[in-house]
């Protein structure tokens, strides 16, 4: 199938009431946890996951809202808090038998990942964020022309309603412009897979809108109280990202170090989409990251 990474076994998982993560699930020894980015799935992982799963008990499941998990109504600011999000990671490795684990994401998953190092430091031996900004420090450096880059971050943040019936009208276009713009190579996401994720993104407007929604309120909030606290991570912390700093006017291997003490941090030549990109770059920093 097109919508699932070869090899892997599937099953769904509860983490939460009411609320079922779709998993794929592949190799042994030490367990690692993929987290997928917008506007993907799963699949993203699947060239990476395949190599990881030669020595690791590899975990790829749709977040909360995306892909085949459970999209629960927005009732409230913390459903898709990434606080919350990351307390269905915890919950997914743990009803797998592993109370700790390595966790990597990308994107929308590396925030998630990011807030589980903070709150879940006992179970979270290593820590990878692929291609973001902590969620405080993302909002205090997009200003002026160069952040029109990032329009759909101010459209989903937007009171319910208005968001979700301009992107329901159109949405394998709104879908679609973030899987071309964002590419640095046409060739890494092909045709079939293209499609999955926006099948996919198609039946998920409201949870994706309510995801990001939260980025512009509680998750914030969050951020801010665990950098006046002194909050940090912990563990091994490795960063990849493009050099967006360059057109913005920020230093990210600055702003990440100020959260986490152990980072090793390196931009990348290829475009948003690393994983399925430059998979082999994105392998080796992993190795290095969970031989630490």
């Amino acid at each position: 199938m097109t919508s699932a990474i070869a090899g892997f076994d599937y099953r769904r998982v509860p983490v939460a009431e009411g609320v079922s993560l779709n998993v794929a699930v592949a190799g042994s020894g030490s367990p690692i946890v993929l987290l997928h980015g917008f506007p993907q799935t799963h699949l993203m992982w699947r060239h990476v996951a395949a190599d990881l799963a030669a020595d690791h008990t590899v975990i790829c499941p749709d977040l909360r809202g995306y892909g085949a998990s459970d999209k629960p109504a927005e009732t409230g600011p913390a459903v898709y808090a990434k606080r919350t999000m990351a307390a269905d990671v915890v919950a997914l490795a743990g009803a797998l038998g592993h109370e700790r684990f390595a966790l990597a994401g990308h994107d929308r998953g590396a925030l998630v990942a990011f807030r589980a190092g903070l709150d879940h430091p006992a179970a979270v031996t290593h820590l990878a964020c692929l291609d973001v900004l902590p969620t405080v420090d993302m909002w205090e450096v997009m200003r002026g022309r160069e952040a029109a880059v990032g329009f759909h971050l101010y459209l989903m943040a937007q009171p319910p309603g208005l968001p979700e019936r301009m992107i329901a009208a159109s949405a394998d276009a709104f879908f679609g412009h973030f899987l071309d713009a964002w590419a640095g190579d046409a060739g890494a996401v092909p045709a079939a897979v293209r499609t999955a994720y926006l099948d996919a993104c198609r039946q998920a407007v409201p949870s994706i809108v309510a995801d990001y929604r939260a980025s512009a309120g509680i998750d914030v909030e969050h951020d801010q109280a665990d950098r006046a606290a002194g909050t940090r991570l912990r563990m091994p912390v490795t960063v990849l990202q493009q050099d967006w700093g360059a057109a913005l006017g920020y230093d990210a291997a600055e702003l990440w170090r100020a959260w986490a003490p152990g980072l090793r941090h390196a931009t990348v030549s290829c475009g948003h989409f690393m994983a399925e990109e430059a998979p082999e770059q994105v392998v080796r920093a992993l190795r290095e990251l969970l031989a630490r």
